[in-house]
């Protein structure tokens, strides 16, 4: 009789785990999105103030220097790896790995559809170094502000400066609403 009654409580052990499995990713998204919001916050106000400053030329440092430090400074007081990247790089650092490319390829096929860039979000759970990662990736659009030095027509002064820190520069020819990249998270489970 036990036997039996183990075996009929089964189903029932396995679905709340999985639900506590469920909660637990949720509060992960959740986490990864105040991030997110949060690193998108203060490199839209550096970017602004760089802008009002010194136009385009200054927001480029903005993005080699200081965008780098935000995602240090936002991962470390998080615990959790927080990054940039994109499928048309400008900063080799910045290279995605196989999971990250997989979903920006997803991004832009979710563009292709007619997805709202601005929504796109995803996440997963995986397996790295023998550990459960959870893993999350927020794309990026190319808003207006982002086209002087990413768009189809650089001024010449931008576009030299951007060849001289840059000479393998691939982020280059995007539109309004475009892909531009998106913010990475992993955090170790």
């Amino acid at each position: 009789m036990k036997k039996y009654l183990l075996l009929a409580m089964l189903p029932g052990i396995f679905l709340a785990q999985a639900q506590v499995h469920a909660d637990e990713n949720q509060r992960h998204v959740a986490e990864s999105k105040v991030v997110v919001k949060e690193f998108m916050g203060k490199l839209k106000i550096e970017l602004q103030t760089a802008v009002k400053a010194g136009g385009p030329l200054k927001a480029i440092e903005v993005c080699s220097k200081v965008a780098p430090d935000i995602a240090k400074a936002q991962s470390m007081q998080h615990g959790m790896k927080v990054a940039r990247t994109s499928l048309k790089l400008r900063n080799q650092a910045n290279a995605p790995d196989a999971w990250e490319t997989r979903v920006l390829q997803s991004f832009e096929e979710r563009k292709q559809k007619g997805e709202d860039v601005k929504k796109m979000a995803y996440f997963e759970v995986v397996k790295a170094d023998g550990k459960q990662t959870f893993r999350f990736m927020k794309a990026i659009p190319t808003g207006k502000v982002c086209l002087s030095c990413h768009g189809e027509k650089i001024e010449p002064a931008v576009k030299a400066k951007l060849d001289k820190i840059y000479p393998d520069d691939k982020a280059i020819g995007f539109k309004l609403g475009d892909v531009r990249g998106a913010f990475t998270i992993q955090k170790s489970m």
